[in-house]
């Protein structure tokens, strides 16, 4: 663990780990004090977008770790993000924009899956690069995503370790070497897609929505409100025995219900929304008809208010009475209030005004448990919290009440309703497809080139491949060719002469496969002297045998089931493909055997298994995708098929 330094394991956990470069590192003090200070200052400077954040689960934190073996002291976090995929890739962006805050910081992050920002960018990936040897490559440096590349044939810089680099040896590579380092712009741009939009992208993932809810629970919603994200997962993940509790509230009773405006996750409202509940008739709460106008209301507040039951029924209350009164005249409260009115965090509100006071009191619940935290409130659970809060804080219900009057209006749900062309659009925006003109099915039809499906398969077949399978085609721009011509010949010498056969096996090994290339055309010279005529004998060889071949094929019925020339001369096809190569014409000839057009029966045989699937995947529609190409919808199988129905 101390050499490569796993890091999650847990099911959807993402952790992440700050390191000081070796320079700063080697600087005087207690290297505990050091990197607290660095907590305090991320902390601060990142508080108006951490303050208000609703997490799934568990929040953003960083605490000093000690160095162990051979991983030097660094801060460390971990948190688990559950079902909300935004909150993992949220701390993506917090980590790059620390890294680039203090550039003195490296910064690596994992999840259960691994390294998955090169799962983010695995269209993208050299080649090299493997799950086995990806340890302790990635990190984020100067906000910028670094890859520590492996030595090869060429690329032999003695800087660069044979093996998976150490954490010591990482920290001195992009200390030494920052520039080479940087991850390809394609491999940086897929990380940064997919974390482009923040912060501002943090209100839009937010839903309002009126809740009838109990006068605790909105008092307690008041002074913490990512507290609903506990409350949606008690209710989300309740159990019978969870439910026992509810038979008889005895927080949050019915009778004291008050409509408020409450501010989710997107996440946690659908998860809210979707579950069908019915609650027990010993608790008192009751649902008017589902015509009724603020029967979602009553719903959601139903809901909420057995989340909040349940948390608070596997707890006691934790008493902590000066908590804030100390935390106010702590040296730190200053400067970070004044770091919170630098940023803009009360957006121009008037201090003392309502709403000023609730994101001040937002501000100290932050500070309290994520910059000056005691060890007493990290042990104290959500329950406890919610426990606290009513013992602490006054409330009347009356003036709840007169407040229903001033309700902002809800949001608008209608984004849990997805249409087809909606999800169409949204797999089209993931796979990076985006169509500037939409194009109608006919015009697409006609414009539609069907030599795309014979040149795609002949790339294809192409290829060399490895026991790991063949490679797909690529595009020329996404990786410089390499060729080593010596090597080529070397390793057709060995599969043509006679003098392979003596091999145990005809494929390339895999070192010498990754020295071939992979791009889809190879332009090569032929060698000098007896190289050359050793190599146009044994084709010659090979041409007899196949003449031999389709002499023997001639005798038999199995050409009929082929298209050939004479064939396509007396009935012209408006989508026929290129001619055949040389080669084939050549063969035909000397057999005195009909040309068959390798092409058309090639694309014919294809759009036949295509119309066979009825629209389903197949291996014809999964073949032509793997290599890009993308046929259109089979409109006149349709129309057929409703001219039978007729």
């Amino acid at each position: 663990m101390e050499k490569n330094m796993k890091l999650a394991t847990t099911e959807d956990t993402v952790e992440y780990c700050l390191f000081l470069l070796p320079d700063e590192a080697r600087s005087p003090g207690d290297p505990k004090e050091i990197f607290q200070k660095y907590i305090e200052r991320i902390m601060t400077q990142f508080a108006p977008m951490l303050a208000p954040y609703i997490w799934q689960n568990q929040p953003f934190n960083l605490k000093y770790k000690p160095g162990k073996g051979r991983v030097p002291a660094h801060m460390y976090g971990i948190t688990k993000f559950g079902d909300s995929i935004e909150d993992e890739w949220f701390i993506v962006y917090l980590v790059k924009r620390i890294t680039k805050e203090f550039p003195e910081l490296v910064a690596r992050i994992e999840d259960n899956d691994g390294e998955f920002l090169l799962i983010e960018a695995a269209d993208y990936l050299p080649k090299w690069l493997e799950p086995e040897n990806s340890a302790n490559r990635v990190f984020f440096h100067r906000g910028e995503l670094c890859l520590i590349p492996a030595p090869g044939r060429f690329r032999a810089e003695s800087w660069l370790p044979t093996t998976p680099p150490t954490i010591p040896q990482a920290l001195s590579i992009l200390s030494e070497h920052a520039e080479e380092v940087l991850a390809s712009e394609s491999i940086r741009a897929a990380v940064n897609k997919r974390i482009h939009g923040y912060p501002e992208k943090i209100e839009a993932s937010l839903h309002r929505a009126h809740c009838f809810l109990p006068a605790g629970a909105v008092v307690v919603l008041k002074q913490q409100p990512r507290l609903v994200a506990a409350a949606v997962q008690a209710f989300y993940l309740r159990d019978l025995i969870d439910l026992r509790a509810c038979r008889v509230f005895r927080t949050f009773l019915p009778e004291t219900r008050v409509m408020t405006l409450v501010t989710f996750t997107k996440c946690l409202y659908a998860q809210l929304v979707q579950q069908k509940f019915v609650p027990d008739r010993r608790s008192g709460y009751r649902l008017p008809p589902p015509s009724h106008p603020q029967y979602r209301a009553h719903e959601l507040g139903m809901k909420l208010a057995h989340g909040f039951e349940i948390l608070c029924s596997k707890c006691m209350p934790h008493f902590s009475n000066s908590r804030k009164s100390h935390m106010t005249t702590s040296p730190l409260w200053a400067s970070f209030l004044e770091s919170l009115k630098k940023n803009e965090y009360f957006k121009g509100l008037i201090e003392g005004s309502a709403q000023y006071q609730e994101r001040l009191e937002m501000a100290k619940n932050y500070f309290q448990l994520s910059v000056n935290r005691p060890e007493s409130l990290l042990a104290m659970s959500p329950g406890e919290e919610i426990l606290t809060i009513l013992q602490t804080v006054p409330f009347n219900t009356k003036e709840l009440k007169k407040e229903e009057a001033n309700l902002s209006p809800e949001d608008d749900d209608q984004w849990l309703n997805l249409s087809p062309e909606q999800l169409d659009q949204l797999l089209n925006d993931a796979a990076g497809k985006n169509e500037s003109e939409p194009i109608s099915k006919k015009e697409e039809e006609q414009n539609y080139d069907l030599s795309q499906i014979s040149e795609s398969m002949k790339a294809f077949v192409s290829k060399v491949s490895t026991h790991k399978g063949a490679e797909l085609p690529r595009e020329p721009s996404e990786a410089p060719i390499t060729f080593d011509a010596d090597s080529f010949f070397n390793y057709f010498d060995k599969i043509l002469v006679p003098e392979s056969y003596k091999s145990d096996s005809d494929d390339l090994d895999e070192e010498d496969f990754e020295s071939l290339g992979s791009d889809d055309d190879l332009d090569f010279g032929i060698k000098e002297g007896g190289e050359e005529a050793s190599l146009k004998g044994t084709l010659d060889t090979l041409k007899s045998y196949m003449a031999q071949m389709d002499q023997e094929l001639a005798h038999t019925t199995i050409g009929k089931s082929f298209t050939t020339r004479e064939q396509m001369s007396k009935e012209p096809l408006s989508q026929a493909t290129s001619s055949n190569s040389e080669e084939e014409d050549c063969a035909a000839g000397d057999s005195g055997m009909a040309a068959v057009d390798v092409d058309l029966n090639l694309v014919s045989n294809i759009l036949e298994s295509y119309s066979s699937q009825a629209g389903l995947a197949g291996p014809a529609s999964n073949l032509l995708q793997s290599m890009g190409v993308q046929l259109p919808d089979n409109t006149d199988h349709r129309q057929i098929r409703c001219k039978s129905e007729v």
